[in-house]
């Protein structure tokens, strides 16, 4: 192993305005959850994005549970879900002990596929079984194709949970990303394109929706002048520090996408020239913040496989990873109903093989991305 400093996939990048909301929490002695960190927060996040408003929650997964909970998703109902995603995507339908059905991903955009979702909105609406909600997932970066399955969950009147949890800041259609659903949710966790160390945010235009969250979020305390609870609730409310340090992470956000698509091009422009790589294509109808580089390999041209690639680079200290391994090859969800994108063409199975995740961090100099060309380049020719 190598001496030469961790290039690491996503690194927190400070930007050093943090201290100054974290230094006025510390002295007005708001530590706690709530704070004028939280609300200005939440609203600088709305504002961004151009929604009515939003909830800081300690997590991304909080949020979706929240958005499940506010959609009345209980005991064996049924929820739609992008299979090529991280498994946060997917656990809070479990945790209402609903069952998913997983949809597969397109070539356009590696999000959910419209064709498999039209085709599984019509067989469980036959069958008297329609879901409760689609959770539609828009990965490391990039929106999904909201005009058409917005379209088919709007026919089948079902309501979308916008997972934007890797995609803040990106654009489809001239909208920003989490604006889509009847929820959106964003992730804060450490490799995001910004942080508030852990947390995340629940958005939405329903005013209503989102007080009821945070009346969840806060153990469902009801008012009294003594602790009373007429429902279950959950200790899910970010704090007023990690709120500060989301506030000053906000600032240089778009910096930051900046940061990311550049990191992007140069990989695209270096990598681009071998002959079987192909990277994450950016879909018209918008514009990707490229928060993780993604690269497939085609075996047809590449002899050595992602994994031989990722453990090369880690024995320089380079992390890197494979694609998100689809739910529907997770053991956990070995029995669940998975739709492919077409009849024997499983995209997020394929993707999942051939990709590969590069490190796209901000904190990164330009000679250490040129070494992780030298050695990505050097993997694939076994060198």
């Amino acid at each position: 192993m190598t001496e030469r400093a961790r290039i690491y996939l996503s690194s927190p990048h400070m930007s050093g305005l943090e201290q100054q909301y974290i230094t006025e929490a510390f002295e007005t002695n708001w530590v706690a959850p709530l704070g004028e960190n939280v609300d200005a927060f939440e609203s600088e996040v709305a504002s961004y994005i151009g929604s009515s408003g939003g909830v800081a929650l300690s997590s991304g997964t909080a949020a979706l549970h929240l958005a499940l909970i506010l959609l009345g998703v209980e005991k064996d109902d049924i929820v739609f879900c992008s299979s090529f995603t991280f498994i946060a995507s997917a656990n809070p339908i479990l945790y209402q002990k609903a069952i998913p059905v997983f949809i597969d991903s397109e070539l356009n955009t590696w999000n959910m596929s419209p064709i498999a979702l039209e085709r599984a909105m019509k067989e469980y609406a036959a069958k008297g079984k329609k879901p409760k909600a689609v959770v539609i997932v828009n990965l490391y970066g990039q929106s999904a194709d909201y005009n058409k399955l917005k379209n088919i969950c709007d026919h089948y009147d079902v309501p979308i949970v916008e997972d934007a949890a890797e995609s803040l800041g990106a654009t489809y259609s001239e909208r920003m990303s989490g604006t889509f659903g009847e929820f959106g949710i964003f992730s804060f966790n450490g490799n995001k394109i910004i942080t508030t160390s852990g947390g995340g945010m629940l958005v939405s235009e329903n005013q209503t929706a989102l007080e009821k969250a945070r009346f969840y979020a806060t153990q469902a305390r009801d008012r009294a002048p003594h602790y009373q609870h007429s429902q279950i609730g959950y200790n899910y409310r970010l704090s007023n520090i990690l709120a500060g340090i989301g506030r000053g992470q906000m600032k240089v956000l778009d910096q930051r996408i900046q940061e990311k698509r550049e990191i992007f091009s140069f990989y695209n422009r270096e990598l681009s020239k071998i002959k079987g790589i192909s990277f994450m294509p950016e879909y018209f109808e918008g514009k990707s913040t490229r928060w993780l580089t993604a690269m497939s390999i085609d075996p047809d041209f590449i002899e050595c496989n992602i994994m031989d690639i990722v453990k090369h680079l880690d024995k320089l200290n380079i992390e890197s990873r494979p694609l998100w391994k689809p739910m529907h090859m997770q053991p956990l969800f070995k029995d669940a109903v998975y739709y492919n994108h077409v009849e024997d063409l499983d995209i997020s199975q394929k993707l999942f093989k051939y990709g590969i995740c590069l490190p796209s961090d901000t904190n990164m100099s330009s000679e250490n991305q040129q070494l992780c060309c030298k050695e990505i380049y050097k993997a694939i020719r076994k060198l």
